[in-house]
């Protein structure tokens, strides 16, 4: 039926840590048929022959990857799982991937059957005095939102599940088909690009959680000099981007889009990103620094994460053992690929041991290795 052609050219990235589910590819395979039902292409991780037969564990991992890069770059839109997994971020290498996704310029969504502030959802809120703390004792980040900036920002996020975010894009496409059409609904394209002019030193975007600390300013402003005196010029979430214009604004939705807005614009900026890949409310990274990591990664930025430790996460993540199939608390099969994270990162960039004074040593020492610094 006509209806469906127009969706003829549209390939499907379905992303989400279903893998890890217990019978996980089966729903993955129903969204593939439903998807396809309706005329669009699908990409799925691992759709390719791969070998993971290697003894090396960590090649596996790699290879997996590279089939996921290569899927991304043949897709027109990310649809991804945003439930929280493993505490109450949504699973780490998905938002790498919506960050992948953003920085091709393609359309991202995420669906949720959750849309309630994390106020409600992270469990371990403490009030006093009137503000509410997480148990690392910061105000809570983000809880007036759902999700993070980076998250509700880069999608467009809709409550339910693979179904309702389907009928939503089948919805917009038929919407964008207007657009192009009738007259007074044509939209310019804005194309994103680097707003700094090249540098004589490399410009590294350090991005974590760090953000959020009551401190984060004086933190950030001793990294800097740290950074400055390796020959390295420095950005952070805190500073502002080159042709964005801050605002300071009481609506949460509102702060977060222009936080968002100045986070991505660094991300373009830069040369290198240096990330806190650390758990965040649960087993999972920060949501805004997976996703930058993404977009870094996507954009060709040498990317660079560090953990207080590199245990890998058979050793690291509770699970109930190998008699029990490796099983986080939650059902969740913990991977093994000797790795200490998602192997989207992992796979994608050192990870570095340490703390960040540590890290930054280490990162500045490879790049004068290879003659970057």
């Amino acid at each position: 039926m006509h209806q469906y052609e127009m969706f003829n050219g549209e390939a499907i990235y379905i992303a989400g840590p279903e893998c890890f589910y217990v019978n996980g590819y089966d729903s993955l395979g129903a969204m593939r048929k439903e998807s396809e039902y309706y005329g669009f292409e699908v990409t799925l991780p691992n759709d390719n022959p791969l070998n993971l037969e290697h003894e090396d564990l960590r090649k596996n991992a790699d290879e997996i990857f590279e089939n996921c890069a290569k899927s991304m770059n043949a897709s027109t839109v990310i649809i991804a799982d945003l439930e929280t997994f493993r505490g109450c971020e949504p699973d780490g290498g998905s938002i790498y991937e919506i960050g992948m996704a953003y920085a091709r310029g393609i359309r991202c969504y995420g669906y949720t059957r959750d849309l309630r502030n994390m106020v409600h959802k992270y469990p371990l809120a403490v009030l006093k005095d009137g503000v509410v703390y997480d148990h690392d004792g910061r105000v809570l980040p983000y809880q007036d939102l759902p999700f993070s900036p980076c998250v509700m920002a880069s999608c467009r996020v809709i409550e339910g599940d693979y179904s309702d975010c389907l009928k939503q894009l089948r919805l917009d496409i038929h919407e964008e088909q207007k657009d192009s059409v009738i007259r007074g609904r044509k939209k310019e394209a804005f194309v994103p690009g680097p707003t700094l002019e090249k540098q004589e030193k490399p410009v590294v975007y350090l991005a974590g959680p760090e953000r959020y600390d009551s401190d984060a300013e004086l933190l950030y402003e001793k990294r800097k000099a740290l950074c400055e005196s390796y020959g390295l010029q420095v950005f952070t979430p805190a500073d502002d981007a080159p042709g964005v214009e801050r605002i300071i604004s009481g609506d949460p939705y509102l702060q977060a889009y222009n936080d968002f807005d100045r986070w991505q614009q660094h991300v373009r900026n830069c040369d290198i990103i240096l990330a806190n890949l650390n758990d965040f409310h649960g087993w999972e990274p920060n949501s805004d620094t997976s996703f930058e990591c993404g977009m870094a990664w996507q954009l060709g930025k040498r990317c660079f994460g560090y953990m207080d430790s590199t245990e890998i996460m058979r050793k690291r993540i509770p699970h109930y053992g190998e008699d029990k199939n490796n099983k986080d608390i939650y059902g969740n099969d913990v991977e093994n690929f000797n790795y200490p994270i998602n192997l989207m990162f992992s796979s994608s960039m050192p990870i570095l041991e340490g703390t960040f004074e540590q890290a930054l040593e280490q990162m500045a020492e490879q790049l004068k290795k290879e003659g970057i610094l």
